[in-house]
């Protein structure tokens, strides 16, 4: 495994996740919604898979969360498979921004008024809408199987209690779905988009899983296990590149500065990271920085990505 051994990466990975604890104290739980504002903030794990099917893990990998807006990435591929890329980009751009995920305000003085990026709410709305399938029903069972088979994991499914209070609290997210459906083409009802939005962002997932989907997405769309194609090529270019450029909200810069590993958070302190040709890497950490990133998980892939020499642009 990229110039370690497997119990040499193992020890090296347990040191890393114990000298970045100290930062899990620092963040803050995303508390507006209120099951995860539950979690306690200390929890620190990661795993890292190769494209050999290799995993090793340290620290609190047995902790179970979210993907939350991981998951934007899995839907977006999906629509640009159901609908190729000049119907998804003509309804969403592939712009950073330098506001917060939920703001509203680009929407509003951007023409055409549409979402600037997919990995945004606005644009991951706008996403569900064009994900395949005849009910709503069917477009999220089509993004849960499809996580599903990325992570080799038949289990995963939504978290009831994460679900529900994200759909009860959820008034920024609406406030976005309908101004798309006033100004920005969203087609469908606007109440059913939005649960297919609060469903993927309530799958349930551990590090192994976002590790192994990193390895996918750097087996170039291929499962490391046997190789099958799961992706095009293509279109997990597109993904990778939208998590460099956009995957840590409005601190992408940042990462792709510090760490310079395509990587996407989310709010329950999930990162998705994918060094292509290399690993998958997967991290949690619920203590948030002001921008909603994991602050110990960002500092964890700031290590492990600079002592394996994984950066892009190196």
């Amino acid at each position: 495994m990229i110039n370690l051994d497997y119990d040499t990466l193992q020890a090296e990975l347990r040191s890393w996740v114990d000298e970045c604890r100290p930062y899990s104290r620092e963040g803050e739980t995303a508390g507006y919604i209120p099951a995860l504002g539950r979690v306690p903030g200390d929890i620190l794990g990661a795993a890292v898979c190769d494209l050999k099917d290799r995993v090793v893990e340290a620290g609190d990998t047995g902790h179970k969360f979210t993907l939350q807006s991981i998951s934007k990435i899995f839907s977006l591929i999906l629509a640009l498979e159901d609908c190729g890329p000049e119907i998804v980009f003509g309804r969403v751009g592939m712009e950073p921004t330098g506001d917060p995920f939920n703001s509203i305000a680009k929407l509003e003085f951007t023409r055409p008024s549409r979402p600037l990026n997919p990995m945004i709410n606005a644009g991951a709305i706008m996403i569900c809408d064009l994900v395949g399938g005849g009910t709503a029903g069917e477009k999220f069972r089509r993004i849960r199987d499809f996580v599903r088979r990325l992570s080799s994991n038949p289990h995963i499914d939504v978290d009831p209690e994460v679900y529900e209070s994200e759909k009860s609290t959820g008034h920024r997210n609406r406030a976005l779905a309908y101004f798309l459906k006033d100004t920005a083409g969203l087609k469908g009802d606007v109440e059913e988009i939005l649960d297919i939005y609060f469903k993927q962002c309530s799958l349930q997932v551990s590090c192994r899983d976002l590790a192994y989907m990193g390895a996918v997405l750097a087996n170039e769309g291929r499962l490391p296990s046997s190789g099958e194609p799961m992706i095009n090529p293509f279109y997990c270019q597109t993904a990778l590149a939208f998590m460099v450029t956009c995957g840590f909200y409005n601190g992408s810069g940042q990462l792709a500065v510090e760490v310079g590993v395509p990587a996407k958070s989310g709010v329950s302190g999930g990162i998705l990271s994918s060094a292509p040709g290399r690993m998958g890497i997967g991290i949690i950490g619920p203590g948030l920085d002001l921008k909603g990133n994991s602050l110990a998980g960002r500092m964890l892939l700031a290590r492990i990505a600079g002592d394996l020499n994984l950066s892009i642009f190196a």
